[in-house]
């Protein structure tokens, strides 16, 4: 449905399409006029579940009735009790939850100076690759590889060094005599570059060049994450373990 002027008070930073959504169930949503659509979109892969999902909206209602929000001054138990979850599932040891893919990645990206300075080295530097895509912050879109979504943005966060996937003489190259290396940052499946998957083999191979070297290895589940390729993450069809990884969990802004 289209009106004269639907975004007039918006800041232009979508092509939005000519439909508003009046409501969704499962995979199908509706518009004001009453025409249904498959979601093939998902909200830019955010609605996991879909839409209206029977156990999730209850779930939602019951918690608001109780408190919508509690700081983390606090005890949250469901929250303790989804990190236990998570950490099960996932293989690692903590979780951290914040409000987007954009502030996950973020996170890994601090973790990753952090660790280098902890281990003395003044400028950290991540590897990073071709056609990726991390989020629009200006540290995510630095290690970020569409030139044009960072256009108009600079200057960039320095300390990325880029690389193509599926190439493991490439990262050996780029990063040979350089002690300031202390990550390897990628997308199993690259999505906002195109289809993009990385094989299990170099997986496997960039795994364990991360061990030899003592880098983190930080992998990026964001939009390919928590199920949708037939395993919780994407990377554990490789057998491997990542170190620092950012997932979706259930709903929230894509990066």
């Amino acid at each position: 449905m289209t009106t004269a002027d639907p975004a007039a008070h918006l800041m232009n930073t979508y092509g939005r399409l000519p439909m508003t959504v009046s409501h969704g169930r499962g995979v199908y949503v509706w518009d004001t006029d009453g025409k249904r659509y498959l979601d093939a979109l998902s909200g830019i892969a955010v609605n996991t579940l879909g839409h209206n999902h029977p156990k999730l909206v209850p779930a939602l209602q019951d918690q608001i009735s109780k408190i919508m929000h509690s700081c983390n001054y606090y005890h949250i138990p469901l929250q303790q009790q989804l990190a236990d979850k998570l950490v099960a599932l996932s293989g690692m040891s903590n979780a951290f939850f914040c409000n987007s893919g954009l502030e996950a990645n973020e996170a890994a990206l601090k973790m990753a100076r952090k660790f280098g300075h902890d281990k003395g080295i003044e400028r950290p530097e991540i590897v990073v690759y071709e056609k990726a895509f991390h989020g629009r912050s200006i540290a995510t879109l630095s290690a970020t590889g569409n030139a044009k979504i960072q256009q108009g943005f600079g200057p960039l966060v320095e300390g990325f060094i880029r690389v193509p996937i599926n190439d493991i003489h490439a990262i050996e190259k780029a990063t040979a005599g350089n002690p300031n290396v202390v990550a390897v940052f990628f997308e199993t499946i690259q999505g906002e570059g195109g289809i993009h998957p990385m094989s299990n083999e170099y997986l496997q191979a960039v795994r364990k060049l991360c061990d030899e070297r003592d880098w983190l290895l930080m992998i990026d589940e964001v939009q390919c994450g928590i199920g949708r390729t037939g395993k919780w993450f994407a990377h554990q069809w490789a057998g491997i373990h990542a170190d620092v990884m950012p997932p979706r969990i259930i709903q929230g802004r894509t990066k």
